[in-house]
């Protein structure tokens, strides 16, 4: 019987228990209560997660961290100038309700312990959505979320100046609650060891122009990218499930973009869920986002109750 080859990957698949052992001498710095104030609506996790899953991404993070700064010192030297050092951004990728922002928010506080990266920065790019106003004058607020609904040029020159090291750079704030850009606000970056960047579309290739040229795109400015994956079915569930808690917590209060869904009986609300993944997010998750999952340096596979089954990193 001929010997049979394994298909070339640029991947190492690692299922849990073989990702949690690399680890296994990493301190876990977060306590249940640390795990219970960063978890998000709908995305259940606890320290048993963190431990199997985020501190061996963390303790890996930590490695190529440090030799970046060594990377940068060395061209610094070769270049003969002053070395001020640059921080390592990390984009966190993956589609409504997957859990991507909980993977931010608890990596930013893991980082955050590591001795030699204090100043760790969480960005979500929701910020640099156009306004709604905006977004109704090009007659895509039915697309919200989707690449074109972002300003990206914007995005390019925030992460441009954070990587040339500027000593503040701002960007602009989202308010989920009324469901747009809050004027004059603006988040404060300035110079972290770590910037974290999370958002649906971060993964997207540059978009090509006439004549065979491309343009930057936020990926660029990535030292490491992470894909938070999931089935289709799963997600969507998820996204269901969030919207009917919803109802009772933003959607109630006067102010939410979403009040006139906080009376809806569970299955008006079940059926408005529904309308909403189809005609929006599984399009974009489908057409956009899941097309990105192969340009990650790392996949998160989840399972059915949220809990993350496989990790894939790439190797090449």
């Amino acid at each position: 019987m001929p010997n049979s080859i394994a298909p070339a990957s640029p991947y190492v698949d690692l299922d849990r228990s073989a990702w949690q052992r690399l680890s296994e001498s990493t301190p876990l710095p977060l306590t249940d209560e640390d795990v219970e104030r960063l978890a998000g609506l709908g995305d259940p996790i606890d320290l048993a997660e963190v431990d199997a899953v985020y501190r061996p991404l963390s303790r890996l993070l930590n490695l190529y961290v440090g030799a970046s700064k060594q990377l940068n010192t060395a061209t610094s030297t070769f270049l003969r100038e002053e070395s001020g050092g640059t921080p390592y951004v990390i984009g966190v990728a993956g589609s409504v309700a997957v859990g991507k922002s909980t993977t931010a928010r608890v990596l930013r506080e893991m980082l955050a312990r590591w001795p030699d990266t204090p100043r760790v920065d969480l960005i979500t790019t929701d910020g640099f959505l156009y306004p709604n106003a905006e977004l109704e004058r090009r007659g895509i607020m039915n697309r919200k979320g989707f690449p074109e609904s972002y300003d990206r040029r914007a995005l390019t020159r925030f992460l441009m100046k954070v990587k040339a090291g500027r000593a503040t750079v701002h960007a602009p704030v989202y308010d989920h609650l009324t469901y747009d850009i809050v004027p004059g606000a603006h988040q404060s970056v300035n110079r972290p060891d770590v910037l974290i960047v999370e958002g649906l579309n971060v993964l997207q290739p540059a978009r090509p122009h006439a004549g065979g040229t491309s343009s930057l795109t936020v990926s660029d400015f990535f030292d490491f990218s992470i894909y938070v994956d999931a089935k289709t079915e799963h997600i969507k569930s998820w996204y269901v499930d969030r919207f009917l808690s919803l109802r009772e917590t933003a959607f109630a209060k006067p102010e939410s973009f979403f009040k006139r869904y906080a009376e809806l009986s569970d299955t008006d609300a079940i059926a408005m869920a529904e309308r909403i993944w189809g005609d929006i997010n599984e399009p974009n998750l489908t057409e956009n986002i899941l097309p990105t999952r192969s340009r990650a340096t790392l996949v998160m596979r989840k399972g059915l109750n949220h809990s993350v089954e496989r990790v894939r990193l790439r190797k090449i």
